[in-house]
């Protein structure tokens, strides 16, 4: 009987449940969050890729997959794209995107920002405001 209620309650978790990667070293819930709120304000991340994430064309790719990633893109190496910026000829879109994209963001929000990236790519995570609604 145990075993049959665990099997059920198996059964019962979403599958993203099973297919979610463990957060980075020093990510949190909280800095994801802190993340989004600069996403779509300071940082203005939105202004190029959507405030859903999803790109908005001619100017920034789509984050909530993994195709805009044309490199090995860990955590720490999204850090030092959002830090550094990304060059047009190695921009998948074509558009460049200027360190920190253009914001005058600290370190420590760019953190947060990435955070947030690197969280939109991820299985069971994404936006919470639905797509084409302002925060």
């Amino acid at each position: 009987m145990r075993v049959t209620c665990y099997l059920v309650a198996l059964l019962l978790l979403p599958a993203s449940a099973f297919s979610q990667e463990a957060l980075p070293e020093g990510v949190t819930e909280t800095t994801i969050d802190e993340g989004r709120a600069l996403y779509m304000g300071t940082g203005i991340c939105f202004a190029c890729h959507g405030t859903d994430g999803r790109g908005v064309p001619g100017a920034g790719p789509d984050l909530t997959d993994d195709e805009w990633w044309n490199i090995d893109l860990d955590f720490a190496e999204l850090l030092r794209v959002i830090r550094q910026g990304v060059a047009a000829d190695q921009s998948r879109t074509g558009a460049y995107m200027p360190p920190k994209g253009g914001s005058q963001i600290t370190d420590e929000q760019v953190a947060a920002v990435a955070a947030y990236v690197w969280s939109l790519s991820r299985t069971g995570s994404g936006p919470t405001t639905p797509p084409g609604t302002n925060p």
